[in-house]
């Protein structure tokens, strides 16, 4: 299958028909030059208004992490995007929906087929770790992003970069003293 054709599918299938009649577009970016591969949770309102994955503070802060400018982001065809959900799922209680299951599993496999020079992948957030480490998690999110470099050099856990943890981030002052520069570090590698 092309890009194309999977887009298309992604849009006609049943279980996305309320998005794609508000004209919806599914968001995520998989080019076959990629060398890194971004697996986060689901745009925000403003990724999917915009119509622009990470367009948000969450993008500001992950680019921020990864030390690459707004055109490398998106505009080198060398970083991918891939959420669990391609679709902004609505707001909760405390932030918004996680993604909905069974959507990365249908979507995932034949995408990343496409990206074969990929070399480093980012795991962000507590529902990407729990896909693609499963039981090779650590017992919470800290330790498992305190203790990244044992899943490297394919993955590499990170915290979101909503604003919403803010507060983690203060209680947990290694993550931008220790993991932060191996992150931009391993970024620039893949990138070279």
């Amino acid at each position: 299958m092309t890009i194309e054709e999977i887009t298309r599918a992604i849009k006609t299938d049943p279980e996305n028909a309320e998005f794609t009649a508000q004209g919806w577009e599914p968001l995520f970016h998989v080019p076959a030059m990629a060398t890194i591969l971004i697996i986060s949770q689901a745009p925000g309102r403003v990724a999917q208004n915009t119509k622009t994955y990470f367009n948000d503070a969450s993008g500001d802060r992950l680019r921020d992490w990864m030390g690459v400018t707004r055109s490398e982001f998106y505009d080198s065809d060398r970083i991918a995007v891939m959420p669990l959900d391609f679709y902004y799922p609505g707001k909760g209680k405390s932030g918004d929906l996680p993604p909905r299951k069974g959507f990365a599993a249908k979507w995932h496999p034949e995408l990343l087929k496409m990206m074969p020079k990929v070399q480093l992948t980012l795991l962000v957030g507590q529902y990407a770790m729990r896909m693609y480490l499963g039981l090779n998690r650590q017992k919470n999110l800290t330790a498992t992003v305190q203790k990244y470099a044992a899943y490297l050099p394919a993955y590499f856990p990170l915290v979101h970069p909503s604003p919403l943890n803010y507060g983690w981030q203060k209680r947990n002052p290694w993550f931008q003293t220790d993991v932060v520069p191996e992150l931009r570090k391993r970024v620039r590698m893949a990138l070279r």
